[in-house]
């Protein structure tokens, strides 16, 4: 069982964020959308779940633990590995907390985590991407998040970094021909200039970005051929729509003010909580119905296996444990 000396604190820090940010624009439309709910919402749970990888990994290196960072796996792959230690695949499970008054409380009072549940979506314990002996690890990411307008004014106002951000629909981003969308233009109703970064993808399915300077009123001919667009980016708020054409889907994809958002995360702190092999999670965790209130979460957004987080093994134990199965290697 976990003791509260047990967690591991890690800092936060904002390029953890940017690195979120540039797998969530590239895997948006190549990831298993399970819990529903906005393309904002979505896009900073991607964030805050490679933002604690990155962390975790970074943690690794900090005490000495010898691991090895998978073959990289092309971000159109739903499924990513990129930690093992002793040859046991990592799975890191991560739950963002927003809500101020239960930040305060995990800061000041840690050991609220261990009441919190150690979930894992039943889909994924049903399935066989993992070995009964590769790791769960589970992880807690306290930040706030800026999902209405008001809160990114305020944002902005405090000099705070933000990243608007606008998906495309799935005919833009995952079109069911490969081939070129043709030249495509793009036009502003407002009075302004502005500097738009759109991300897609070429022939070869490799991620392009191209900055595109938008005159005020006035058509812009964007001197790249995409075969797909995922999203467009601005780091400041429009005042007005932008029109995309493209002549080979006949659409024009047109962006009102609104249809942008913050996918930023403000994150304070990272804690790594503990452990368990999936083949005993498997045997020990019990059904937590969608709806359910767990320590973290008010309700559960899908069903989940489950068990509390002070009935997993300790992150020592892992370090550890880890360092034995180095050295049994190398024999």
């Amino acid at each position: 069982m976990i003791e509260v000396d047990d967690l591991l604190h890690l800092p936060y820090t904002p390029d953890l964020t940017q690195g979120g940010i540039a797998y969530a624009c590239r895997s948006l439309h190549y990831t298993y959308n399970r819990m529903g709910g906005s393309p904002y919402s979505r896009l900073r749970r991607i964030v805050g779940g490679i933002a604690v990888e990155l962390a975790f990994r970074r943690a690794l290196v900090a005490e000495n633990v010898p691991h090895d960072v998978l073959g990289a796996t092309h971000f159109t792959e739903p499924d990513r590995y990129d930690i093992s230690l002793g040859g046991r695949r990592c799975d890191i499970k991560s739950y963002m907390i927003t809500n101020r008054e239960q930040i305060l409380t995990y800061r000041d009072h840690p050991e609220h985590i261990l009441n919190a549940h150690a979930l894992v979506p039943t889909d994924q314990m049903l399935s066989d991407h993992l070995l009964d002996e590769d790791l769960y690890i589970f992880a807690f990411l306290t930040g706030v998040i800026t999902p209405s307008w008001e809160e990114i004014e305020i944002a902005l106002t405090a000099d705070q970094p933000v990243y608007l951000l606008h998906p495309f629909p799935e005919v833009w981003a995952r079109p069911k021909h490969w081939r070129p969308l043709g030249k495509l233009v793009m036009k502003t109703n407002f009075d302004h200039y502005a500097e738009i970064e759109i991300g897609g993808q070429g022939p070869g399915h490799d991620f392009e970005i191209k900055m595109v300077e938008l005159a005020p009123h006035r058509r812009t001919l964007l001197p790249h051929d995409f075969y797909a667009v995922n999203y467009l980016y601005t780091p400041t708020i429009l005042e007005g729509e932008i029109g995309i054409h493209s002549p080979v889907l006949k659409e024009t994809h047109v962006l009102t003010p609104n249809e942008w958002g913050n996918i930023w995360v403000y994150g304070m702190k990272i804690v790594i909580a503990g452990y368990m092999t999936r083949g005993e999670f498997r045997r020990k965790a019990i059904r937590i119905p969608k709806g359910s209130a767990v320590g973290q979460y008010p309700r559960t957004q899908i069903e989940n296996m489950g068990m509390p987080i002070r009935d997993l093994y300790p992150m020592p134990d892992l370090f550890i444990r880890a360092q034995n199965w180095a050295q049994r290697s190398r024999r």
